[in-house]
């Protein structure tokens, strides 16, 4: 599957708040000044291979971009009228070109990749098309078959603004031979991860590397452990949970393992730093995407290949993120886009994707005979674990704001700069307050 560098995605976060808040701004006064508000939902369901249209399309420059770009001239021999142009550009230009797109009288692209924290936004300032409809009425389609918690990200207001395209569901990436050799199974709790981490700590090697760094990776990585611990980042209404006895059991056990059991000075590591140490024999454990497991694991792509296995993270319940096809309200070949995405999302689209490298997001490709020929049932069906007990960090308005001031807190918690109640307290009161603007 995935043997190319990481997805960037969700993760490149830090100059994205200023422009969150230039968006929210604009989405705002876009709904409020009278201009865009939320269109009905098309109705059309498959389009017909005589369909003529450019399809102009945004994404981000990653391996992720270039799989579909390979599928282009496989979706052309069925719609020979539509041309799709892909532009790439990097995450930090992604978020200002699609608003300015948006809210063109004459759109830039017809066709749009959105990060699960800019879903709510996006679709409540109306610059998403509402895809029920055509959802409903593509034969075939079956849009249960994508994993749930991948389809509840897309919901907003009992519409669907979007179709899942890939998952970045995290796992625990361990050294099975390291596991094997002090004869630990794949820990089930939070103590035993503890236990595991301080059994494997060497002079030479970490028993794991871990991600605190302030903002978006420290709030990804303790997310799991505040799962683990029993805890919630939204209630059933969507309200923020963090400040809570579980929140401030899960950040006391976060800043124990790391203190004991991380290696030293890795205070602002990412997931660069730690993919290495995990790679390099310098740590035996990391919480990281399930993809990357298959690039750990391909031949020749370093001393320890083959010995990497995948588990759910302990507790069962872990941190989701994805990206997911939207037609924005004002998409001039609407259409020929629907065409694009549901061919692509479809059964069959999903399959070729997967057996490319992409991540899936279909649980019938997670069965799929020849799928689980090429990666390995094992990892597959973990992948099936992880994709259908998930929660992402962000629901509701300003998430990407919202997560960037989680983070922060939580880093001044591990630096010792604050008490783990003090930090969580602030992270909650920071929250809310960003929720409610």
């Amino acid at each position: 599957m995935k043997a190319t560098t990481p997805r960037s995605g969700t993760r490149r976060v830090a100059t994205v708040v200023t422009a969150l808040a230039a968006t929210v701004a604009l989405g705002a006064g876009c709904v409020g000044g009278g201009g865009q508000a939320p269109e009905e939902t098309s109705t059309k369901g498959a389009v017909s291979k005589d369909t003529k249209g450019t399809v102009r399309l945004l994404m981000e420059g990653v391996p992720d971009s270039d799989i579909v770009k390979e599928l282009v001239p496989e979706f052309t021999k069925e719609y020979p009228g539509i041309k799709v142009e892909i532009q790439t550009l990097t995450y930090d230009q992604i978020r200002d070109k699609l608003v300015a797109s948006f809210q063109a009288p004459k759109p830039t692209y017809d066709l749009v990749v959105v990060d699960n924290p800019w879903m709510y936004d996006f679709a409540k300032a109306g610059f998403l098309e509402p895809l029920e409809g055509r959802v409903d009425n593509t034969d075939g389609y079956a849009y249960d078959d994508f994993a749930e918690p991948l389809r509840s990200i897309n919901e907003v207001d009992g519409h669907t603004y979007g179709v899942p395209f890939y998952n970045y569901a995290l796992g625990l990436v361990y050294r099975k031979d390291l596991f094997a050799a002090e004869g630990i199974e794949p820990p089930k709790t939070l103590t035993e991860l503890q236990a595991a981490a301080a059994k494997l700590t060497t002079a030479k090697r970490a028993g794991i590397a871990m991600q605190p760094q302030r903002g978006y990776k420290v709030f990804e990585e303790w997310g799991n452990f505040l799962f683990a611990e029993g805890g919630r980042i939204h209630d059933n209404s969507g309200n923020v949970t963090l400040d809570t006895p579980e929140g401030r059991k899960a950040l006391s056990a976060y800043i124990a393992m790391y203190e004991k059991s991380a290696p030293k000075n890795s205070l602002n590591w990412a997931f660069d730093e730690a993919q290495r140490a995990v790679s390099s024999d310098k740590a035996a454990m990391m919480v990281s995407y399930n993809w990357m497991l298959p690039a750990l694991n391909k031949k020749g792509s370093g001393k320890f290949a083959g010995e990497f296995g995948l588990a759910p993270f302990p507790g069962g319940h872990q941190v989701l993120g994805s990206w997911s096809w939207s037609i924005p309200a004002n998409s001039a070949t609407s259409d020929a886009s629907w065409a694009f995405v549901s061919w692509l999302t479809s059964k069959q689209g999903e399959k070729q994707r997967v057996l490319a490298g992409g991540a899936p997001v279909r649980t019938s490709v997670l069965s799929d005979a020849e799928v689980r020929e090429q990666g390995g049932a094992e990892y597959y069906d973990t992948v099936r674990e992880l994709l259908e007990n998930s929660s992402p960090l962000s629901e509701g308005a300003n998430g990407e704001e919202m997560i960037q001031a989680v983070g922060t807190e939580l880093n001044s918690a591990v630096a010792g700069k604050k008490s783990p109640a003090a930090a969580l307290k602030a992270a909650d009161d920071e929250a809310k307050k960003i929720r409610d603007e």
